[in-house]
């Protein structure tokens, strides 16, 4: 038994592909988040007048309220797919993953409005978005999971840190898409103008497809395979053995509501409420992800070297401590004030956070239920973030003075992350082929 363990460690590190690994899963992001921001630019700026029959304040909820559909489909499709995931390897569920979210995204451009086929039409659009919500649940985790498991020892924050910058490249390309569609005259932005980015995701699945189909199976899961160790019921393993980290995700993945409150939120109040030019809003996402593109991996890499709590911990407080100076800056009417609180509170404060997460939960699992562990904490974790935007909304956080409200949610959500981070396990010096053993177990 020994030797076919040996065996099975030293195959496994000799398919190690770190650079491969991590370049799949940021293109798998990039797309994931891609058709996930144009829905939500969408959901603001575009559906009310697309898809409801007046153009209310009402209309923009239940607009708002569509993007958080996605969000209910996610905890259901963690359950499956981290089921498959732990089960026939994480390489296989991301093609399926990428090929769902993909024919979702497609398939929204194509919904007729609300004047051709009349209550259908957000009908179809909620059913497309669950589709990317069953999507979605797996592809961060089993993106992660296949980085963090190819990575060295020493550099796992580093390289799973691309799966979330990956995010940031696909909310760029998807703003810098949607900036000249907002600038269209309203016969032609709110007619095929608004469906172009959603038929253009078609080009960018075709490329991570191939780019996803040539890498092999995690080198952890292929150990676990030729040593006889995957779980039948990898649930039932995690909620026997892991229950207290997934509450301890489930929290930690609070921290994703800054996102959309940024990314949605924010582009509504300063469009109603600071009267800023919608293109001007969508510039300002654009900024702070660029940013975040050169500092999450700076935020990796310092995690792999004091340790991915500290690094968390600032983020969290970082996001909350700005915000409000940055939803406040939307009513100021300096362009320049409003980029440079844009890029603080999301390059530099959030994304530490972001960065990290994906080595500092799934280093909370085994290699046996870590897909699931990490699919099912963040997903039930990130309705917090699907429905940020509407429940703000609904409490006054559109209106004039609503960044008190705002700022107050996004100060409860950061709180409660970072007091969750605080009861977990450091891990950073743990080996990969110990992660999730009880005896790391020192806070």
């Amino acid at each position: 038994m020994t030797t076919v363990h040996q065996e099975g460690q030293a195959f496994a590190e000799h398919r190690k592909t770190p650079k491969r690994a991590a370049l799949a899963s940021f293109m798998g992001s990039a797309v994931e988040y891609y058709d996930f921001f144009i829905f939500g630019s969408a959901a603001a700026l575009i559906f009310p007048h697309v898809f409801f029959p007046d153009e209310s304040a009402q209309a923009s909820i239940m607009s708002l309220a569509t993007f958080g559909f996605a969000y209910i489909a996610r905890p259901v499709g963690a359950v499956f797919v981290g089921h498959f995931g732990d089960r026939i390897g994480r390489q296989k569920v991301l093609m399926f993953t990428l090929i769902m979210m993909g024919a979702a995204t497609f398939i929204i451009g194509c919904i007729p409005d609300f004047n051709t086929i009349g209550w259908w039409a957000p009908a179809i659009l909620v059913i497309c978005r669950l589709m990317q919500g069953l999507s979605a649940a797996g592809e961060q985790a089993g993106a992660s999971s296949l980085t963090l498991e190819h990575a060295p020892d020493n550099r796992r924050s580093f390289f799973t840190s691309w799966t979330l910058t990956g995010t940031q490249g696909g909310q760029i390309l998807a703003a810098l898409i949607f900036v000249p569609v907002v600038a269209l005259p309203d016969e032609i932005k709110y007619g095929i103008g608004w469906r172009i980015p959603f038929w253009l995701s078609a080009v960018v699945v075709v490329v991570t497809y191939f780019i996803r189909r040539s890498l092999h199976e995690t080198p952890t899961f292929e150990a676990a395979k030729a040593n006889n160790e995957i779980a039948k019921l990898p649930v039932g393993v995690l909620l026997k053995n892991h229950w207290r980290d997934v509450l301890r995700v489930i929290c930690c993945a609070f921290i994703a509501a800054v996102s959309t409150v940024y990314g949605t939120l924010a582009i509504k109040y300063g469009a109603e409420v600071g009267n800023v030019d919608e293109g001007i809003t969508l510039w300002l996402v654009v900024a702070g992800n660029i940013g975040a593109l050169f500092t999450q991996p700076l935020f990796g890499n310092l995690a792999d070297r004091i340790g991915r709590k500290p690094v968390f911990i600032y983020g969290a407080v970082g996001s909350a401590a700005i915000m409000p100076s940055y939803l406040l800056s939307m009513e100021s009417g300096n362009t320049l004030l409003q980029f440079a609180l844009s890029v603080a509170v999301f390059s530099c404060a959030y994304a530490a956070a972001n960065a990290v997460w994906p080595s500092f939960y799934a280093e909370m699992f085994s290699a046996k239920v870590r897909f699931s562990g990490l699919a099912i904490g963040t997903q039930i974790g990130f309705l917090m973030a699907g429905f940020a935007p509407s429940i703000v909304a609904a409490i006054g956080g559109i209106q004039e003075g609503g960044w008190v409200a705002t700022s107050a949610f996004t100060a409860v959500i950061c709180a409660i992350a970072a007091v969750a981070a605080l009861t977990a396990r450091e891990t950073y010096k743990v080996p990969t082929a110990e992660l999730g053993e009880r005896r790391h177990a020192t806070v």
